[in-house]
């Protein structure tokens, strides 16, 4: 059985490290560089950065900043935000990323995520997907979920599977930051659903959430940022608890 990751996430803003709830009430988190070398030391299986204004505001990510970072972790790096073009693709990985997260470029244009798998391989492309539900099911969000498209959620992970994305990174947006546990539910449907693993992010508030995202979402990977931030819970400690559980984790 493949060890279970546990992964925190960098979203930036301004160059600083922010958090916030349901996708707004931002505030200020730390350094990212200090904070993705904290979080390698500690036993992290990787980072996440994803720059959370940059699609909204038209423009790239940070590349100077990624490749500051990547200078001080030895784990799996995945970056996010602003990318639409091959050429960013390929200018992060040259900065030290190890993957890419594509949302809202993705979802306006699929292909996307095929030129990127063509061009430097499945496990490139990480296709998160921001959604929350709504009387038609689980609706996708753009923009850092500011805006609404008429994508479905297990719609289009399986779309998204199927032009080769090699995971996926599931936000539910009213889970988002407000610590009550994962969307297990529908986790659950989209690890059942698809060959590819799933990322379990929005929600984590306890070492319990982790274990129910793991055993009743079915995740391959549990992200978190708010916990780990503001020194709520360390990550060994986490991994400890969950290896008492009988979940598999590389302590």
């Amino acid at each position: 059985m493949l060890a279970k990751r546990i992964i925190p996430c960098l979203d930036i803003k301004d160059g600083r490290t922010v958090k916030g709830i349901n996708f707004v009430d931002i505030r200020d988190a730390g350094d990212p560089v200090a904070l993705g070398a904290l979080y390698s030391r500690q036993g992290a299986d990787e980072l996440v950065f994803l720059d959370i204004t940059a699609t909204h505001e038209g423009r790239k990510t940070l590349v100077e900043l990624v490749k500051k970072i990547a200078q001080h972790i030895n784990i799996p790096f995945t970056v996010g935000g602003g990318i639409d073009e091959l050429k960013d693709v390929e200018a992060l990985l040259a900065a030290g990323a190890d993957k890419v997260s594509v949302n809202s470029s993705a979802l306006k244009r699929p292909g996307f995520i095929d030129e990127i798998a063509h061009n430097f391989g499945a496990q490139v492309v990480v296709c998160a997907i921001d959604a929350k539900p709504d009387n038609a099911g689980w609706t996708c969000y753009v923009s850092g979920g500011r805006i609404p498209t008429d994508k479905k959620l297990f719609d289009w992970a399986k779309e998204a599977e199927s032009r080769g994305a090699g995971e996926i990174l599931f936000t539910s947006m009213n889970h988002d930051g407000v610590k009550r546990g994962f969307a297990c539910e529908a986790l659950a449907r989209l690890s059942d659903s698809l060959r590819i693993p799933v990322i379990a992010s929005g929600g984590a508030g306890s070492m319990q959430h982790f274990e129910d995202a793991f055993i009743n979402g079915k995740a391959d990977a549990a992200l978190a940022a708010t916990l780990f931030h503001f020194k709520e819970l360390e990550i060994s400690s986490l991994k400890k608890y969950l290896a008492e559980r009988g979940i598999v984790v590389r302590l």
